[in-house]
């Protein structure tokens, strides 16, 4: 049961970074679920709004609005890729015990200084997700690279 109710919200975040790549932005969605409901949802949109920060996890958090730390002690946050030092950062600050991570081929953030700070990771290694990263990375090497605070 849990692994159907996994690959449903795995399927939100990807309809998330979906919408992020139509409204011309970067194809990272990610959802917040706390016991069994998606309590946020969000997708990259630095593009979109001009923004330094919002990163589909942080868009996520942000539209997910003020919870309490007994909330996120509870949640699992689900990404399509894998959470960048910043994503990681939040994660870390509001104890959020598990991530499920699309794909970590395109890009692999600090997943073992997560791990050593006792945060569980599913890495799913998810087709759909990997092949919008791949195309979208060939397509548009410095917007990637500018995401990821690269040159």
């Amino acid at each position: 049961m849990e692994a159907l109710a996994k690959d449903a919200f795995m399927q939100a975040a990807i309809e998330e970074a979906r919408m992020g790549l139509a409204e011309g932005g970067i194809p990272i969605g990610a959802v917040l679920v706390i016991d069994g409901r998606i309590v946020g949802r969000g997708h990259n949109r630095r593009v979109q709004n001009g923004s330094a920060v919002l990163h589909a996890e942080m868009d996520c958090l942000e539209n997910a609005g003020r919870l309490r730390a007994a909330d996120y002690r509870r949640a699992v946050l689900y990404s399509t890729l894998s959470p960048c030092d910043m994503c990681s950062g939040a994660v870390l600050l509001y104890n959020i015990p598990k991530v499920v991570i699309g794909e970590n081929r395109t890009f692999q953030g600090p997943e073992e200084y997560l791990r050593s700070r006792g945060v569980e990771l599913i890495i799913m290694d998810d087709e759909e997700c990997v092949g919008l990263m791949r195309e979208f990375i060939a397509a548009n090497p410095e917007l990637w690279n500018e995401d990821i605070g690269e040159e």
